[in-house]
């Protein structure tokens, strides 16, 4: 585990910050050195994660719907409603996905007993072995990058972006 980040002087954040201040001097544009960075770890990290599902055949946003089913417990399987609202999709998004992974055998998809206009979608074994290797190796990517903090900021840094995401989303 590393715990001594290469840290620069300067980011590319910080130009645009110094460039907004130059520009707007009565303007405060801090929040943007921290969204700045949030955003673009989340793009670096959501491509580094990308490109280790495609090992596995499959996009992230698949790899999300698997997971989904995965955490739900045995016997793997919900509503496409449910679904849709955990990965905050609309149906058509979701149903493209569905489509994809059921082409590839990772879910299948069945008439809900309870409700005879509703489906269920469920895991397949071959899904479950997709989502169970997939995820260990998408975890590695985060905890490489993780690893540059100590374990004691990153659980601050947890709590902090809870918080933020809290204040973003007051419903959630």
């Amino acid at each position: 585990m590393r715990h001594n980040p290469v840290v620069t002087e300067r980011d590319d954040v910080d130009a645009i910050v110094e460039q907004w201040r130059r520009e707007r001097p009565g303007m405060r544009p801090e929040p943007m050195a921290v969204f700045g960075r949030i955003y673009r770890l989340s793009r670096l990290v959501g491509d580094a994660q990308e490109k280790v599902y495609a090992g596995w055949g499959i996009s992230r946003g698949e790899f999300d719907v698997l997971a989904a089913l995965r955490r739900s417990g045995a016997p793997y399987t919900l509503a496409p409603k449910a679904l849709a609202a955990g990965l905050m999709l609309t149906s058509g998004g979701m149903t493209g996905r569905l489509d994809r992974l059921e082409r590839g055998n990772l879910i299948r998809r069945t008439p809900d007993p309870a409700d005879r206009r509703g489906l269920r979608i469920t895991l397949t074994d071959e899904g479950r072995r997709v989502v169970e290797e997939s995820v260990d190796a998408g975890l590695a990517v985060q905890r490489r990058i993780l690893d540059a903090l100590p374990a004691r900021d990153q659980e601050r840094l947890g709590d902090l972006l809870r918080a933020l995401l809290a204040a973003a989303d007051p419903g959630a």
